[in-house]
């Protein structure tokens, strides 16, 4: 739990304490009761699993599918509005800004078919996702990509690979190392 908290604080300069972390962050608590949910999802008792997915979303604003596999120190910045769906999974150390969704495609058509099937994003390790970002599919993000604000993917991201737009496309800017928590910074240049 240390190395969760302390991963955060290097990540964002408004975190001041750990005891602030816990007491005020909704992506903090939301990682925590999805842990929760995980468990029981994992365990077979769906409706418990679901229950606790609904109440940390009605007092977090973010809603995690209880079957979603999340890796070490996910931060959730904000929050508010996120969702990740249930066959998503997400890497290590990945930053996620509000209003994101790791969502699925086409849900109410052939709802049996879609059943067992992977429908939602594989986000790699590093990956930074900003706000208003929809992924949509199981697309896979690569390490070291970044999602910038309110850009729509629908394809498979390359490694190291900003992707900006709608729909979404690849700006080569090399983000190995390099912290941009809205995907861009001022000196990329739209190139259309």
């Amino acid at each position: 739990m240390i190395d969760f908290l302390n991963s955060i604080k290097s990540r964002d300069p408004a975190a001041k304490s750990t005891i602030s972390l816990i007491l005020t962050y909704p992506g903090v608590k939301a990682v925590f009761f999805h842990q929760i949910a995980s468990f029981f999802n994992l365990a077979g008792f769906d409706l418990i699993a679901r229950i606790i997915s609904q109440t940390s979303r009605f007092f977090t604003g973010i809603e995690i599918h209880p079957g979603a596999k999340i890796g070490k120190n996910l931060f959730i910045d904000h929050g508010m509005g996120v969702v990740i769906g249930e066959t998503s999974i997400i890497g290590d150390n990945v930053t996620i800004y509000h209003a994101v969704t790791l969502g699925g495609i086409s849900p109410s058509i052939d709802t049996e078919l879609q059943r067992n099937e992977k429908r939602h994003p594989t986000i790699g390790n590093d990956v930074v996702i900003g706000s208003g970002a929809q992924i949509i599919g199981p697309v896979v993000v690569g390490n070291c990509a970044r999602i910038a604000a309110n850009a729509v993917v629908v394809n498979d991201v390359a490694e190291n690979t900003t992707m900006v737009g709608v729909p979404a496309k690849a700006i080569k800017i090399g983000n190995k190392g390099k912290f941009r928590p809205y995907g861009v910074d001022q000196k990329v240049k739209d190139e259309q």
